[in-house]
């Protein structure tokens, strides 16, 4: 995108985010590279305020909050160029039609991978000592487990099962290295070689749900995804080992995983259901081997502006004519979350 003039860009998402996206340094240096107004941040592509702006604009600056670009909301922006996505996944946000126009698209994907797979690792090694496990016997009982309890848990030799190659996934693989895990990758789209050079062993599905001690979910969220942990699939896994799910919530039958946790048979860690929040009554809110979070695996607080910075850096790049550093392309959404 060289030309004499800078980029005209306009923010697309909810503003709450805004200010943690883009702090007074991060925005200072956005504006440097690119005409843009911090007060627009347009959630409505047929809103008159934003008409002028929008038909002006080369670049969308989206984030969480933003509509789904479709043709109807790419006929407010007949000369968009590029879309830089302040967050994770863009596949809830762009459209055929923005594919067919041929707009580059970029997403901080890489970098909201990175606090989710450091959630992960952390209940991980958490779990493998059955942390939530003795916290909830210590508050009942106020004294030191006995041996019984200690002698099967432990991170050596653990063998950590990891669903999907994603850039969660791969980031998780990168950083299980270090540690005395036995690495088990079912990915259907990654071969022998490639697994072996993320550092894990490919095994069919029923394979690693069967052996792994701790089984953790990266897969994206597509139809033929939905439920993958079936009923079936949940049967497999070793009596007490451990779910953990940062991904969606639809990949698992929510039901069959319910009854496995309510049984006792297995433990879990969620920080994400199918539905999400789950109903008042949900048994998994009080249940001692369920550890549930609010959806915080992902970039929260001052992780934020590590997408801000992804932004501003594919900008300065599509400024100088340079190809984006963390473009998406169409193929990419069929096997990437």
């Amino acid at each position: 995108m060289p030309s004499a003039r800078l980029p005209r860009a306009v923010f697309a998402m909810d503003p709450v985010h805004l200010p943690l996206l883009f702090p007074d340094p991060l925005m200072a240096r956005l504006r440097r590279t690119a005409e843009v107004d911090p007060a627009l941040v347009v959630r409505d592509f047929t809103d008159p305020a934003a008409a002028g702006a929008l038909a002006r604009a080369d670049v969308l600056i989206t984030g969480w909050g933003c509509p789904r670009l479709d043709e109807r909301a790419l006929t407010a922006v007949p000369g968009l160029r590029a879309v830089l996505h302040a967050a994770g996944s863009v596949r809830s946000l762009v459209d055929e039609a923005l594919w067919r126009r041929g707009v580059t698209v970029s997403s901080a994907v890489t970098g909201n991978a990175v606090p989710v797979a450091e959630y992960t690792l952390a209940m991980i090694l958490l779990t493998g000592k059955d942390a939530f496990g003795h916290r909830e016997r210590y508050r009942a009982r106020h004294s030191q487990p006995p041996h019984a309890e200690t002698a099967a848990i432990g991170n050596l030799g653990r063998r950590v099962g990891v669903i999907g190659a994603s850039r969660v996934g791969r980031r998780l693989l990168e950083l299980l290295r270090p540690y005395d895990f036995e690495v088990l990758l079912y990915d259907p789209y990654v071969d022998a070689a490639e697994a072996a050079a993320l550092g894990a062993r490919p095994v069919a599905l029923e394979e690693l749900l069967h052996a792994s001690d701790t089984v953790t979910l990266h897969a994206p969220d597509l139809p033929e995804t939905r439920h993958m942990l079936d009923r079936a699939a949940l049967a497999l896994i070793r009596d007490g080992g451990v779910l953990i799910n940062t991904s969606r919530g639809a990949l698992v039958d929510q039901d069959a995983l319910t009854d496995e946790l309510v049984s006792g048979r297995l433990s879990a860690v969620l920080d994400v259901t199918d539905p999400e929040p789950l109903p008042p009554g949900s048994p998994l809110y009080t249940l001692p081997n369920v550890f549930l979070t609010p959806h915080i695996a992902g970039s929260l607080g001052n992780e934020l502006q590590r997408l801000g910075r992804i932004v501003v850096e594919e900008l300065e790049r599509l400024a100088r004519g340079l190809p984006p550093a963390h473009e998406v392309r169409h193929a990419d959404l069929v096997r990437m979350a």
